[in-house]
């Protein structure tokens, strides 16, 4: 075992099993040791890509639609760009330098703020936007920021490695049943019981049809954390956008027959896994996000919905409407021809996410 695995396990032992999502929030974050605490490539040499790493035209796409946005809805007034889980600060400065570049009217009243509780990654994120310092900030979360916020609140493949809880279907006794984390022999180990008071809200409610079809033992994640993160983030939102991009599904996506094992899985050197439980802190770990319950969320603090699509669609209409302006995306090179059909290709990573997209005016 690693010195990570050693501190879950004196945990288990002390406390006795642990919820899985106890298990991913130090996997992932445990200070120093977690997989997120040490800084690792992105991209073809790394164990993942991301929209961020296929180059900086996404983040030229999102910048031109948030000036969009605001140049719509607040003109000439101070504005925000408040981005959560940062990574190594790349996206903002894409951003960044994209406004810089096109709109240095905007620059001038924008303020990009970094959501970042992680010392070592504001570290990281500091050294990337070195020359954009002047116009960045960090706050360790939402609920640390002291205003509220007009301009766009926003993320890229955060709430997807927020922790879950694991749940599974009890044929026989027709209820869901939770997996916890123990030890046995020396390794990690599922014990299952009764759902935790956190997940119990979150259960889903399974039809009586239904009920009697689903297979014993299928799984689900719920992840309470990214609901409370979603309606914190639409309080503190005044006027303008919440905005997520991530993998996911809408609520009647979730009982699909090719999901018995449910979404959660680890990626290691770009190989997907089930074995979510062995050696915490060296791979990653992601299970996917539910957009139906971020969409009540939001709504139930008063945002409306404008827009649940595919990244290929939204990228495509961004791309578009800023055609319009002449010289902002003109003329192409190869290289971003290439970007953008990787961003926007269904075999890429155009059919793999959703954008969820709620506004408060």
């Amino acid at each position: 075992m690693n010195e990570l695995s050693c501190q879950i396990e004196e945990e288990i032992r002390r406390g006795g099993p642990i919820s899985f999502a106890r298990f991913m929030e130090l996997a992932l974050y445990a200070p120093g040791l977690g997989y997120y605490e040490r800084r690792r490539e992105i991209g073809r040499s790394g164990d993942f890509f991301t929209s961020v790493s296929v180059g900086p035209l996404f983040g030229q796409l999102l910048a031109s639609q948030f000036v969009q946005w605001m140049d719509s809805a607040v003109p000439n007034v101070p504005i925000q760009f408040i981005e959560a889980g940062p990574h190594d600060g790349t996206l903002a400065a894409d951003i960044l330098e994209w406004t810089s570049r096109h709109r240095p009217d905007v620059l001038e009243r924008l303020e990009y703020c970094l959501l970042e509780a992680s010392p070592a990654r504001r570290a990281w994120q500091e050294e990337t936007l070195r020359p954009w310092l002047s116009k960045a900030r960090w706050c360790r979360g939402i609920e640390s920021l002291a205003e509220k916020v007009t301009g766009v609140i926003f993320s890229n493949e955060f709430l997807d490695a927020l922790p879950v809880h694991v749940l599974a279907w009890s044929a026989s006794r027709q209820e869901w049943e939770e997996g916890f984390v123990t030890v046995r022999d020396g390794c990690f180990g599922w014990v299952w019981q009764s759902p935790s008071v956190e997940s119990a809200d979150q259960q889903p409610k399974v039809p009586g049809a239904l009920a009697e079809v689903i297979p014993d033992g299928f799984r689900i994640e719920v992840c309470p954390t990214a609901a409370h993160w979603w309606r914190g983030a639409a309080a503190k939102l005044k006027q303008g956008k919440l905005m997520t991009i991530d993998y996911g599904f809408v609520a009647q996506e979730q009982f699909q027959p090719a999901r018995v094992q449910g979404t959660l899985r680890s990626f290691t050197r770009h190989h997907v896994g089930i074995d979510v439980l062995n050696n915490p802190g060296e791979q990653d770990l992601t299970a996917h996000v539910n957009f139906t319950a971020l969409t009540c969320a939001g709504e139930s603090a008063g945002l409306q919905t404008a827009s649940l699509a595919r990244q290929s669609k939204f990228l495509t209409e961004v791309f578009a409407g800023a055609r319009l302006t002449p010289g902002i995306f003109e003329p192409w090179d190869e290289k971003q021809t290439r970007q953008f059909q990787t961003l926007t290709h269904p075999e890429h990573l155009g059919q793999k996410f959703l954008v969820l997209i709620q506004t408060r005016q």
